[in-house]
């Protein structure tokens, strides 16, 4: 699937293309299962409707699962036959995922442990290594995660309902936090609660200061923010004294106002991040982390995981965009190819 202009998802088309080569450094993908985020649809809405692409045609979606099926040269420590996830598959390039055939740098093609299925592959990328920079970035936290890294902290996640709050439960209590999340439903509770949290919090049932503060009187050490503008004031009441702050999305509005007096008290850090300018070194850093946490059984998906999966074909992929554009909870997926053996 492709778009050649910004616009609703009417202007993905299905294209015939003859199947890329690789060049040195490069990895080309045959694409089993393809993630979408709400990059990918807001990456083809654009600016407004109608204008020209940087590419004369697109290939959307950064995140996907396959087998490697060709190797430049120079490429060192993957080969044809490997299953992998890939990320950041479209960034700065016209070569996503929503394609059998995707292209891209080695550094963004990470083994798949053959116990992972190619749906959790395709999960990862974007949630997994967003909220893997959101727990990394605290004052006196650790920079890697894993098994002991959090321990004696306290996560707040916003939103333990979405794909990136779920990783981001999933990933704190792999490494040892106590993990507190906020949903707006009892049927979010239920999936924060599936997905690993230690306490689910209402916020439009209960007084959510009042029940964060009952879960941890000295206050919370991180948050994992989606909705910094909305929750300001909350968090500026349940934070410790040197909390931080992660914002990886402005859901809510872009613009916040903050009790700097209170701020100041608290010697409060607020980390804003963006996946696509965190660096190579971080990006690295992330994907490595996620593998071993992938290997432990620690990041799953699915209804008995907390994330349900909704699954279109890829003759339908403008759905899949229209579902996660629509708010769909949980994760959309296209499989790409249906066939493929799955562990």
């Amino acid at each position: 699937m492709a778009y050649s202009q910004t616009g609703p998802s009417s202007v993905l088309h299905l294209v015939e293309r003859d199947v890329p080569e690789p060049g040195a450094g490069e990895v080309r993908v045959n694409v089993v299962v393809s993630g979408v985020n709400p990059t990918d649809w807001k990456a083809r809405v654009g600016a407004r409707p109608g204008r020209t692409t940087p590419f004369p045609e697109v290939v959307p979606n950064q995140d996907g699962s396959g087998v490697v099926d060709a190797v430049g040269s120079g490429v060192v420590g993957l080969e044809v036959g490997d299953r992998v996830w890939v990320y950041l598959a479209a960034h700065e390039r016209a070569t996503g995922t929503a394609q059998e055939y995707t292209v891209l740098p080695a550094e963004r093609v990470v083994h798949l442990p053959d116990a992972a299925s190619f749906e959790l592959g395709a999960s990862l990328g974007v949630p997994a290594m967003t909220a893997h920079r959101a727990l990394t970035v605290a004052e006196g936290g650790p920079a890697r995660l894993g098994p002991g890294a959090l321990s004696g902290r306290t996560v707040l996640v916003a939103g333990g309902a979405g794909a990136v709050g779920h990783a981001a439960i999933q990933l704190a209590r792999w490494s040892g936090a106590r993990v507190i999340t906020t949903v707006s439903s009892p049927e979010k509770a239920t999936l924060a609660t599936a997905a690993g949290a230690h306490h689910v919090v209402d916020y439009r049932a209960d007084d959510a200061t009042k029940a964060i503060r009952a879960i941890a009187p000295d206050g919370v050490d991180q948050v994992v923010e989606v909705s910094p503008a909305r929750n300001a004031v909350l968090n500026a009441s349940v934070l410790a004294n040197h909390g931080t702050v992660a914002v990886y999305a402005t859901d809510g509005g872009s613009e916040m106002t903050l009790d700097v007096r209170r701020h100041f008290s608290l010697n409060v850090r607020y980390q804003f991040l963006l996946l696509y300018t965190v660096g190579q070194e971080a990006l690295a850093t992330a994907a490595e982390d996620i593998g071993l946490a992938v290997v432990d059984g620690a990041l799953t998906v699915g209804d008995a995981a907390g994330l349900p999966l909704s699954r279109f074909p890829l003759e339908r992929t403008a759905d899949a965009h229209d579902a996660v554009e629509a708010g769909t909870v949980g994760k959309v997926l296209i499989d790409v190819a249906t066939d493929a053996p799955q562990p």
